[in-house]
């Protein structure tokens, strides 16, 4: 079976050879590449035509946001980013990268290696088989159908991974104010995903925030689970959908999962209620979907032309959880064409 050819950029010495011997550590991952800064990445591309590029952002010369948005327009290739706890990994999923890690902070050796060994390999093979993207430089459209006012009856619940970050803030920006309270799982680690709502609320006619228990979910709000150990469910208090948080094992390797999401929504609102899944390697998600669907939720997943990773749609559609397929860009429209007829 050929390998990942992998291309390493990275100014550090000590952590870019950390990151070249525990990658090659792994049978399916060839460091073909490992390279200080962008100019020499820029070589290294054309010399060794990777699969994969690892990225951090903080590089000498050239930043690497800077690199990637030069690069992607001429070179389209899947990047991970390796980043500190920034905002600017947004930035780099905006510009064309499939996927960002947490570099670990004040690690010891050991988690350094645990880390290139096992987190960062999995999101590399993620990366390998991901699309790089056209739909981001897509223009976004006013929905066709506004609804003229959001009934607090009824709830959006979305779900996504790789390549998701991208996507619901494509969706979440044709959103007016007047759609029903929005929820969401992204999968993202702890602290990003604050940032990432923070990031949404600015991007978007809702109001975004990281959910937290007690939130009372209403129309033109939308709310993120919390990255971490917890996960994310619908309850309704006294007429009214609220938010709760528990901390809890993982769900199909995931917490928060899309899955335990959606089975809350299919319990708690049945018939009153849109169902989302977007891009993401896996099928978290699949399950929980088919279970709002037989509650008489209508169902949308994102179809493969415009899916970074063709995963968790696929799974979903192929156990007949999706009513609707739809390419990204007519996501929002179906939603409130759906909506209008409930």
């Amino acid at each position: 079976m050929r390998k990942i050819r992998v291309l390493v950029v990275e100014d550090s010495l000590v952590f870019r050879e950390l990151l070249v011997k525990n990658l090659n550590a792994d049978p399916a991952i060839e460091v073909v590449a490992a390279v200080r800064d962008p100019f020499e990445a820029r070589d290294a591309i054309l010399e060794h035509k990777p699969d994969v590029m690892t990225l951090d952002l903080e590089l000498p010369r050239m930043g690497g946001l800077d690199f990637l948005k030069k690069l992607m327009p001429q070179y389209p290739l899947p990047v991970v980013v390796i980043s500190s706890l920034s905002e600017k990994v947004f930035d780099a999923l905006n510009a064309g990268a499939v996927d960002f890690v947490a570099k670990p902070s004040g690690a010891t050796r050991a988690q350094l290696e645990a880390f290139a060994r096992n987190e960062l390999p999995v999101k590399i093979k993620v990366a390998s088989i991901a699309k790089v993207s056209k739909w981001k430089k897509n223009p976004i459209d006013e929905p066709d159908k506004m609804l003229g006012g959001a009934n607090k009856d009824y709830i959006v619940a979305i779900g996504a991974s790789t390549g998701g970050t991208e996507a619901i803030s494509r969706v979440l920006r044709e959103f007016g104010s007047d759609i029903p309270g929005v929820v969401i799982v992204q999968h993202m680690p702890p602290k990003f995903t604050e940032m990432y709502a923070n990031r949404l609320n600015g991007e978007c006619k809702l109001c975004v925030k990281e959910a937290k228990t007690g939130d009372i979910v209403k129309p033109g709000h939308a709310f993120v689970a919390p990255g971490g150990d917890a996960h994310m469910e619908l309850t309704k208090v006294n007429g009214a959908y609220q938010i709760v948080i528990k901390k809890a094992p993982k769900v199909n390797g995931h917490c928060p999962s899309v899955d335990v999401l959606f089975d809350s929504v299919a319990k708690v609102a049945g018939d009153k209620a849109v169902g989302i899944i977007l891009t993401g390697m896996g099928g978290d998600g699949a399950k929980g979907l088919l279970e709002m669907r037989k509650a008489g939720a209508r169902t949308i997943g994102q179809d493969e032309s415009s899916s970074v990773v063709y995963g968790m749609p696929k799974v979903a559609y192929e156990i007949g959880a999706v009513e609707y397929q739809d390419k990204l860009s007519d996501i929002a429209k179906r939603t409130y064409s759906l909506l209008s007829k409930m």
